[in-house]
């Protein structure tokens, strides 16, 4: 597979995409639970698109992987299992949940190592198969590129380490995960929203807090938007989350939004309202909307 060099990379990251680690301590591995963070410390590694969904006649999409960082990295490319839970956090499981599909047997894709270097960009390729085994629903597994350690050929050991003493080393191996979603059918899914609650982080900094309920044979994925609306019909963006999904099996996702002061708006009064809507990148459609009164 041809590599290109880049002239300029965006680092970007959004919350579709979920970064992991491993911890190697003495030669043994941890492995801890997904969760999202900021940046990548060793090779930081953008993939477009940021979720891959089979639908319709789609049999085969592109990855992009680029490497937007100083030094040269290898990824290995797998497919993970994954649960989403009531909070919106994931954990690797290696059976079904009830009424949830792994999508991994319909998956095929090349290369599975990948080696970038600085600003070097290489596409991966994914296909569907198998797709008369496939029944009217959602499969869901997840893509999880995984740096390996750049470590030193064996005879080229470091001459200034102290080897007198016992040491050990951590190193943090970082990876992306991203899911692969195939459909079949039509979908029934549906979401609303509910139990909304204006929080106070801290005693000072404003929050709200939402329960997705969704029903159906599919998943629901969008942007979150917060406007406040004042006495007099004033309309105030205060709060933006894109890449929000809530996963089948799941009837519900408890969320939490930090939302922003805005000059002297006033959250004691007036209103909120919460709209889930498709992604900008694709057809206009709201999901679910609703509202919170706000008082003194």
């Amino acid at each position: 597979m041809s590599k290109k060099r880049l002239n300029f990379f965006r680092k970007s990251r959004d919350s579709a995409g979920h970064f992991r680690f491993l911890i190697f301590f003495a030669g043994i591995s941890a492995f801890t639970a997904l969760f999202p963070v900021n940046g990548i410390a060793q090779g930081d590694l953008l993939i477009t698109p940021r979720r891959v969904v089979f639908e319709g006649s789609k049999r085969s999409v592109d990855l992009n992987l680029a490497n937007t960082g100083k030094d040269t990295a290898t990824y290995m490319i797998s497919l993970v299992q994954i649960r989403m839970k009531e909070d919106g956090g994931f954990e690797t499981i290696t059976e079904p949940d009830p009424g949830q599909r792994f999508a991994d047997k319909f998956i095929r894709y090349f290369p599975r190592t990948v080696t970038l270097g600085p600003n070097e960009a290489q596409v991966v390729k994914v296909q569907l198969t198998r797709t008369s085994e496939l029944q009217d629903g959602e499969y869901r597994s997840h893509f999880y590129f995984r740096a390996t350690l750049n470590n030193a050929p064996l005879g080229e050991e470091d001459k200034s380490r102290d080897t007198t003493s016992i040491s050990v080393r951590i190193t943090p191996v970082f990876g992306i995960t991203i899911p692969v979603i195939v459909r079949k059918g039509v979908s029934t899914a549906e979401v609303t929203l509910s139990d909304l609650k204006f929080n106070l982080i801290n005693d000072s900094e404003p929050a709200i807090s939402f329960v997705f309920k969704r029903t159906g044979n599919m998943s629901v994925f969008g942007d979150i938007a917060v406007d406040h609306i004042s006495s007099q019909g004033k309309i105030t963006r205060v709060g933006i989350a894109n890449g929000v999904a809530v996963y089948t099996p799941n009837a519900l996702r408890r969320f939490q939004l930090n939302l922003n002061k805005v000059g002297d708006l006033d959250f004691t009064s007036g209103k909120l309202r919460v709209t889930y809507s498709a992604p900008t990148d694709v057809k206009p459609e709201k999901y679910a909307e609703a509202e919170l009164p706000l008082a003194k």
